[in-house]
């Protein structure tokens, strides 16, 4: 994993580095476009909270929080930023053709394999349940 660190040219760039194995492209289907809820009105569409105005534009990336793939290897193929949340996310290739997200599990790289199940080992993106462990 290579680590790319910025070359200082203005104060924001400073001590700034990025990840080389980052991607951020994400899959049409498993994104959707996030309401962003209120922006400081109260009920009656009035602003209240004067400094709550704009902001970028943010996908939603749907994440597999359940992890119900039984028994089935995917590998992991790319680590993408996730502008709604602050933990990076990956996508995974399922052995039967299907793509899901879930969150990046610390340590774990691109081309790696992950399962879940019961009957799994006790791994780095691995998922059991608490009754296995």
């Amino acid at each position: 994993m290579v680590i790319l660190f910025f070359q200082t040219s203005t104060p924001s760039t400073r001590n700034g580095a990025v990840d080389s194995q980052v991607k951020s492209n994400p899959r049409n289907n498993l994104i959707y476009g996030q309401h962003r809820c209120g922006k400081g009105r109260n009920a009656r569409g009035i602003i209240t909270a004067g400094h709550r105005r704009g902001g970028h534009k943010r996908l939603y990336r749907k994440i597999d929080f359940r992890r119900n793939e039984k028994d089935i290897y995917g590998r992991i193929v790319t680590i993408e930023y996730d502008p709604n949340r602050n933990a990076y996310i990956c996508l995974i290739h399922y052995g039967d053709g299907e793509k899901r997200y879930i969150l990046h599990p610390r340590g774990a790289i691109i081309g790696d394999t992950i399962v879940s199940g019961t009957e799994v080992p006790i791994k780095m993106g691995n998922a059991l349940p608490l009754s296995a462990v």
